[in-house]
């Protein structure tokens, strides 16, 4: 299903949740509606679904303008955070409900209920009730009962919220594979970043009821259009004055911050840089252990900085002195944006140590 989004906007009184939103999303996509908490992800989710008026613009479903239509008229499924089974039926007649509700025959019933357990993997669980599953077994549930009127659009509101990590991670890689399978056009909301990162085709990344930028994950992260997706997307540092930064001074004007990410910077012993001119003076105050890397930071005057460091390295300890090299950084100010390469790498200066 093409989905168009024309101008929406939603408010709660005098609370803009969702302002002039405008994308399109192709048949078959997977996207993921990204955000801080009461930034407008789940709005939008519900206007999608019908489970929301729309107070101005439209909502396109394959060249129909869908906003007047109630939301069993829609085709669409809908995946909700607390699952919502009915704990008096068992998975089967969980998984049938819609389609009872729908007066589909005995027989094509019994043969899609069949078709939905062994796709999402709950076979031999047919005759169980909710409170005998685990979350990650009822929230298959939820998927099939979703899946099973065969929706041309599946939505998801923070579909792994309520699992623990381990389970999560395992439900991302399978909803991924689902998805794949059935080709279905498929929005999910969530505010964790890894997920929407592991999972979507495309990112929408949404403030304040805005969207900010719509894009794959990498471009999103190489080239975010403003400083709140810089910040939001990975780890980072902002620092107030870019001219304390050596490398990045002069050309910027005054006001302008750098956002720093881990992966910018490098650290090390004097002999590990060839272009010592383009480093300066560091010093460790914490490193954190992350399982497959250290997690270093290093303070440069008035700036503390974050990186990455390979458990392949010499182990450095709080107050080790190293040099510093940051590669690029994200500058901006209050009416643009843009990265920035250290130019010292490219015109070296001598440098004393």
């Amino acid at each position: 299903m093409h989905i168009e989004v024309r101008g929406l906007n939603k408010k709660f009184g005098d609370f803009q949740a969702v302002a002039d939103v405008n994308f399109e999303i192709e048949k078959g996509q997977l996207i993921g509606l990204l955000g801080p908490s009461g930034g407008g992800k789940t709005s939008i989710l519900r206007m999608l679904a019908g489970l929301e008026t729309v107070d101005d613009g439209d909502i396109v479903f394959h060249g129909k303008r869908v906003n007047d239509l109630p939301p069993q008229e829609r085709g669409i499924g809908f995946v909700f955070q607390n699952y919502a089974l009915f704990k008096h039926m068992t998975v089967a007649e969980n998984i049938a409900f819609g389609l009872e509700v729908k007066k589909w025959s005995k027989q094509k019933i019994k043969e899609r209920v069949a078709e939905l357990v062994d796709l999402t993997g709950l076979s031999g669980f047919e005759k169980r009730y909710p409170h005998q599953l685990s979350g990650g077994q009822r929230q298959r549930v939820a998927f099939a009962r979703a899946l099973a009127p065969e929706p041309q659009l599946l939505l998801l509101d923070e579909p792994f919220a309520a699992i623990d990590a381990k389970i999560r991670h395992e439900l991302r890689s399978w909803l991924r594979e689902m998805i794949d399978r059935l080709g279905i056009t498929s929005i999910f909301v969530t505010h964790d970043q890894d997920e929407a990162i592991e999972v979507a085709d495309q990112i929408m990344i949404i403030n304040k009821g805005r969207l900010e930028q719509k894009g794959t994950p990498w471009e999103i992260y190489k080239n975010p259009e403003s400083p709140f997706v810089a910040s939001f997307i990975g780890e980072s540092t902002i620092i107030e004055d870019v001219s304390a930064l050596r490398g990045f001074g002069g050309s910027a004007e005054p006001g302008t911050k750098a956002l720093i990410r881990p992966e910018y910077v490098e650290i090390g012993k004097a002999s590990d840089f060839e272009l010592l001119s383009a480093t300066e003076t560091g010093r460790v105050r914490h490193i954190h252990f992350r399982g497959s890397e250290w997690l270093v930071e290093v303070q440069i005057g008035a700036a503390k900085l974050v990186t990455y460091r390979s458990l392949e390295k010499e182990i450095l300890q709080p107050g080790d002195e190293v040099r510093v090299l940051i590669h690029r950084a994200y500058l901006f100010n209050d009416t643009d944006s843009w990265v920035m390469e250290n130019k010292l790498k490219e015109d070296p200066m001598p440098v004393h140590i």
